[in-house]
């Protein structure tokens, strides 16, 4: 959000600096887990600060022409449970997020999209860092093809009325910061888009 609240004044936007970074754990292409040693902008150093690296991924708000959101029902082993979320996945080396969004809303979906409508990079722990969502709106998505995922879980599509997943949103139904944060943007976006209709 840079040209927003960062350029505010008042705490310096001081960075701390990097003295020494140790691999700790490593398993490709998941995580890398390393400890930093810092030093903060009053001189105090810490060792072993903890930085988490896991891939950057793209998470899609399917919305089709007739007014209903695409969802994925699937086990997640984070939750130990099943759980609905947005279509995801994780982004192939260099590839642009956009282009990783075009190909799981294909996959997970059997979609395309007439537009796109980026919204925003996020990270995923401010602290830790854990990669990078970029989440995306998908409008007038129609089905070409029947879902294929390829994922290590059965999966479910579910097409959802705006005004459900409105108020499941509103409830805590999404128990995925990601999918909550993700469902949150869309619909605003999506209202925005209604506004200038």
């Amino acid at each position: 959000m840079t040209g927003h609240f960062q350029d505010q004044e008042g705490l310096p936007p001081e960075r701390w600096v990097t003295l020494e970074r140790r691999l700790i754990y490593e398993q490709l292409p998941w995580l890398r887990l390393y400890a930093d040693d810092v030093r903060l902008p009053d001189g105090r150093e810490v060792d072993g600060y903890l930085q988490i690296e896991t891939p950057g991924y793209a998470m899609i708000v399917p919305l089709d022409e007739k007014g209903r959101i695409g969802l994925v029902r699937s086990y997640k082993r984070g939750l130990d449970d099943v759980d609905v979320q947005p279509p995801a996945g994780m982004i192939d080396g260099d590839e642009p997020p956009q282009k990783t969004a075009r190909r799981e809303l294909l996959e997970e979906m059997g979609c395309e999209a007439e537009s796109w409508h980026p919204l925003g990079s996020y990270v995923m722990s401010g602290n830790y860092g854990a990669g990078w969502a970029h989440i995306f709106l998908a409008t007038g998505c129609n089905q070409v093809q029947e879902p294929n995922a390829g994922d290590l879980e059965r999966q479910q599509v579910l097409w959802i009325p705006i005004a459900e997943v409105q108020a499941a949103w509103r409830s805590g139904g999404f128990r995925q910061i990601g999918a909550a944060a993700g469902i949150g943007l869309a619909l605003d976006r999506i209202a925005q888009l209604k506004g200038e209709a």
